[in-house]
């Protein structure tokens, strides 16, 4: 009896199993012929026309290639923008994980343009380190900045990034003892919520001290400085992956929340003027530089991607006419390899100086003009590992900040949609489903493992070439590898002249060329 219904039951499971595989299956043959009508009769593309059904696999595998590339075909040093190399270095100081390898390095260290670094015979020893100096920002500010932190966050806004993201960022450089930059979008209160020193990004469309009309407001400003942790602000002149051109945010990105912050409309692209329409010329640039710093009694630098550097000559000089108070606090030197969620190919790809040829020339012409100890420079540009912080730092930088650093610290696999609010992990999407993924309480932890195992790696390079600290790093502690396989000291590469140079025609110092 048992046995009978058991057997009946069956005979029903199998009975609908069977209907349901050739409902399944009638729904598949009509799926088919329906795309196969619409592709042969559709006229966009091509290749789905001529091979209907079967041509969609091609744009499904187009798509997918980037992502296959990075996990199974591209080798170890050779992918961009970040190598697996780099890649799994930064997750493992994130996660504070063993973080040596086994063997031999996978790095060429004979193709050109790689560093070296020159160990000596008498490294110092760990009981000989110390701890890197506290520099100061602004002296001649009513409230000056000093830190000690050789790596900072640098700029990425509330609305490129999500909320959970912006949080763990801001617990993090809490922990590590760094500076966050809010980037162009605005002080949310997810910047404020960890506690952290803040540097304000004062933007081409100023969202967050604009007026309605967009220009730029003094309440505004006065209301952001009120906040403590807000340390010192930097007004963007050009971005390394977009000089040129302001930034983007796409509509869907574009929340209320965010619209708030910024002074804009929920739901529309958020699309920066190419520069700040009040700032036409050097002397325009030092009266704003001059203004923010008067409001707001704070700090007041600038950031730009180097091009025609002639404008660089004209700063200075306005800076001696009017007195060295009058400089920038800081230069943020933003090299063209900089990242960003969204740019238009031809200047992400061609456009501006690597940070490589324009590191040194903004520190040279600083000491050509006296003004090396005056103002302070901050590098920008890929600097998410050990070595390129300490190659920083050779040529003559205070300080290091990295975005995608800190990106990968809270998590991002490089999937490449920044851009289309579909970010997998979280990081640089406003979809709820997939900001859950996010806990900012354990990224805030991560951010700050990765901070601190960046500056001990940086320390353990400067201690190899025979320096106390990181900040005792010079150009002649470290060699470029040349076209011929011999390698160059950095001082030979990039001489420190302390002669002002002369003018020239267009196009060879930039000393006539156009700032804009």
């Amino acid at each position: 009896m048992v046995w009978g219904e058991i057997s009946g039951f069956v005979r029903q499971f199998l009975d609908v199993a069977a209907a349901l595989l050739v409902f399944c299956f009638g729904v598949g043959v009509l799926a088919v012929v329906w795309m196969w009508v619409v592709d042969r009769t559709q006229t966009r593309q091509t290749i789905r026309r001529n091979f209907p059904v079967i041509g969609r696999f091609r744009y499904f595998f187009e798509h997918m290639g980037e992502f296959f590339r990075q996990y199974f075909f591209a080798q170890d040093r050779e992918e961009l923008p970040f190598n697996r190399a780099q890649r799994s270095w930064a997750y493992r100081a994130a996660k504070n994980v063993d973080n040596t390898v086994a063997f031999g390095s996978t790095r060429n260290i004979h193709e050109r343009g790689a560093i070296l670094f020159l160990n000596c015979p008498y490294p110092t020893l760990d009981e000989d380190a110390v701890s890197p100096e506290a520099l100061t920002f602004g002296p001649y500010c009513a409230q000056p900045y000093a830190t000690a932190s050789i790596v900072n966050i640098s700029g990425m806004s509330y609305g490129a990034l999500s909320a959970p993201a912006v949080r763990a960022l801001s617990r993090g450089a809490k922990a590590a003892g760094c500076w966050m930059n809010t980037g162009e979008g605005g002080l949310s209160p997810h910047h404020l919520e960890g506690g952290c020193d803040i540097v304000f990004q004062i933007g081409t469309a100023k969202y967050g001290v604009r007026e309605l009309d967009g220009q730029l407001s003094d309440d505004r400003l006065r209301t952001i400085a009120a906040h403590p942790q807000v340390r010192m602000f930097e007004i963007k002149l050009s971005q390394g992956a977009k000089p040129g051109k302001g930034g983007i945010l796409p509509g869907v990105k574009v929340s209320a929340e965010i619209a708030a912050i910024r002074g804009i409309r929920a739901g529309h692209d958020s699309i920066s003027p190419n520069r700040h329409p009040e700032i036409t010329c050097e002397d325009d640039l030092l009266d704003m530089i001059a203004r923010v710093r008067e409001v707001t009694g704070k700090p007041v630098g600038i950031k730009a991607v180097m091009g025609a550097h002639g404008w660089l000559d004209r700063v200075f000089e306005a800076v001696h006419r009017r007195g060295i108070e009058s400089a920038p606090d800081f230069i943020t030197v933003d090299g063209a390899e900089g990242g960003t969620g969204a740019a238009p190919l031809p200047l992400i790809d061609m456009v501006g100086l690597s940070l490589r040829e324009a590191l040194p020339l903004v520190v040279d012409k600083l000491t050509e003009h006296g003004l090396r100890e005056r103002v302070r420079v901050i590098a920008s540009g890929k600097l998410m590992v050990p070595g390129q912080v300490a190659w920083a730092l050779c040529m003559g930088a205070d300080v290091a900040v990295t975005a995608r650093g800190f990106m990968f610290a809270l998590g991002c696999i490089q999937a490449l949609q920044c851009n289309r609010n579909t970010c997998p992990t979280g990081i640089t999407t406003h979809d709820p489903d997939l900001q859950r993924g996010l806990d900012p309480t354990d990224k805030a932890t991560r951010v700050a493992h990765y901070h601190h195992n960046l500056t001990h790696e940086v320390e353990i390079i400067a201690h190899a070439c025979g320096v106390a600290s990181p900040r005792g790093l010079r150009r002649y502690h470290a060699r470029e590898i040349q076209e011929t396989g011999r390698s160059v000291p950095l001082d030979e590469l990039f001489p420190v002249s302390v002669v002002r140079r002369a003018a020239t025609p267009e196009g060879r110092t930039g000393n006539t060329a156009s700032s804009s």
